[in-house]
């Protein structure tokens, strides 16, 4: 017979597995961070470019979001 994991070892481990999307997650914005800095530094695009892209995008999956929990709406 298998024995059981103890529920607070199984705690720990999923801290740890949180922990480390944490990290990756920090890393991934950092990365990104740096290449949007470099692109409007070398005027691939503008910063006003950046922020009208970001709100399109915003309200596209907030009413994507919206649809999904109200699809009879």
């Amino acid at each position: 017979m298998k024995a059981k994991t103890p529920a607070a070892w199984e705690h720990v481990q999923l801290a740890a597995k949180l922990a480390d999307l944490k990290d990756d997650h920090y890393r991934t914005v950092l990365t990104l961070s740096a290449m949007l800095e470099l692109f409007i530094e070398k005027g691939i695009l503008s910063r006003e470019e950046l922020t009208a892209k970001e709100k399109a995008i915003d309200e596209q999956l907030e009413s994507l979001i919206s649809a999904s929990l109200h699809p009879m709406a």
